[in-house]
C-alpha cells in the first residue's frame, strides 16, 4: 500500500489546479493519461522512433511525478470525468460556479429581471436560479448576523469537481438543458384518433385529445420563446434576440400589472378594523361572502370555516376505516 501511495498514488495527494483528479484519468503508472496521448509517436515510425518515444515517455512521466504534473494540463474528456472505474457510465456532472451564482443573484435581486429571463441568458435551469437566489440570501443573512461560513472547505471541494464558469462579455456556455417538456400524466395513454385525410392535425389538437384544455408542446415548455425564437431566426428576421427580449418584458410588465391589480381588488373587499388604533395588537377583517362558495359538501375553499369548520369524516360513528377495495 505505501508503495502504492508513494508511487502512482502521489498525484492524488492535491487536486490538479483548475481540473478534477478522478481514479480513471491516470494509468497504473500514475501518468495522467491525456497528457500521455499528446505524447503518441506517429503511426509509421520505426523502431528507434519507437524506442525514442518510450525513452521519452519514461523521462516525461518521471518528471510529472516530480513536479506532480501540476502545469498546464489539456482539458478534461469525458472518460477523465469518471469517478468509479468500475461504474463507467456514470459521469460527473458540473456545478456552478462561484462566479455564476453570484451573477445569477446580482441579476435577480439587483437587476429586477425575471427568473425566466435570467435562466435563458445563463442557461440554468428556472429551479435552479431560484435555489441560488435563496441560498445566497441565507448566506448573506448570515455574514450580517455574524456566522461563520465553511468557505475553505467550499472551495476546496470546488477544486475537484467539475464546474460551469461564468463567461463575461460572451454567449454563456450550457450548464443544463433548460427547456425539457415536462410530462404530464394525461399523455401517458394510448389513444387511437380517426381524422379525415384532408384535416391538418397538428399539435394544438392532440393536446385536446388527450385532455381538454391541454396545451401543446411549445406552449408547455419552461421557455416558449425560445420556440419563438428559431421561428423568427428562420423566417430570417433581423435581431430576432432582441424582438423576444422585447417582448418577455412586456408580458412582464403585463403579468406584474395585472398582480398589482388583483391585490388593489383584494384591498377593497376587505375591510379592516384596529380596535385600538394603528398601535393596537388585534385586527379584524371583514369580507362579503356568498353561501355558495362553501360548495355542495359545505367544504369548499372559499368557503367560511374552510379550515376550522366541519370535522373529519374517520371520527364520525358507523365510519368504515379499513379499506374495501384494492385499486
Amino acid at each position: 500500500m505505501y508503495d502504492w501511495l508513494n508511487g502512482p498514488g502521489a498525484v492524488f495527494k492535491e487536486p490538479l489546479p483548475g481540473s478534477t483528479n478522478y481514479l480513471s484519468a491516470y494509468d497504473k503508472e500514475g501518468r495522467l493519461l491525456r497528457t500521455k496521448k499528446d505524447l503518441q509517436p506517429p503511426a509509421n515510425s520505426g523502431d528507434e522512433n519507437e524506442n525514442e518515444f518510450v525513452d521519452k515517455d519514461n523521462e516525461e512521466s518521471g518528471s510529472l511525478k516530480k513536479n506532480n504534473a501540476r502545469g498546464p494540463v489539456p482539458p478534461e474528456t469525458p472518460d477523465d470525468l469518471n469517478p468509479f472505474p468500475h461504474n463507467r457510465q456514470f459521469r460527473s456532472q458540473p456545478v456552478l460556479s462561484e462566479d455564476l451564482k453570484d451573477e445569477i443573484w446580482r441579476q435577480v435581486v439587483n437587476g429586477k429581471k425575471s427568473v425566466r429571463a435570467v435562466s435563458m441568458d445563463l442557461n440554468v435551469e428556472m429551479s435552479r436560479v431560484g435555489a441560488v437566489v435563496r441560498l445566497k440570501a441565507v448566506e448573506k443573512q448570515w455574514v450580517q448576523q455574524g456566522k461563520r461560513l465553511a468557505t475553505p472547505y467550499a472551495k476546496a471541494i470546488l477544486k475537484m469537481i467539475p464546474q460551469t464558469l461564468f463567461i463575461t462579455g460572451s454567449y454563456q456556455s450550457l450548464h443544463e438543458t433548460i427547456n425539457d417538456l415536462p410530462n404530464h400524466r394525461a399523455t401517458e395513454k394510448q389513444i387511437f384518433y380517426p381524422v379525415a385525410e384532408s384535416y391538418q392535425f397538428t399539435r394544438r389538437d392532440a393536446g385536446r385529445v388527450f385532455s381538454h384544455g391541454l396545451l401543446p408542446a411549445e406552449d408547455r415548455i419552461p421557455h416558449p420563446q425560445l420556440f419563438e425564437l428559431e421561428r423568427l431566426k428562420a423566417e430570417g428576421v433581423p435581431q430576432a434576440l432582441s424582438v423576444i427580449r422585447e417582448k418577455m418584458l412586456e408580458e412582464e410588465r403585463g403579468k406584474e400589472a395585472q398582480k398589482e391589480k388583483m391585490r388593489q381588488r383584494e384591498k377593497r373587499m376587505v375591510k379592516r378594523v384596529l380596535p385600538g388604533g394603528d398601535k393596537g395588537r388585534w385586527e379584524f377583517r371583514f369580507k362579503n361572502i356568498h353561501v355558495e362558495q362553501a360548495g355542495k359538501t359545505g367544504r369548499g375553499r372559499q368557503g367560511v370555516g374552510a379550515r376550522y369548520g366541519l370535522p373529519a369524516q374517520d371520527r364520525k360513528r358507523g365510519q368504515i376505516k379499513i379499506p374495501t377495495k384494492v385499486e
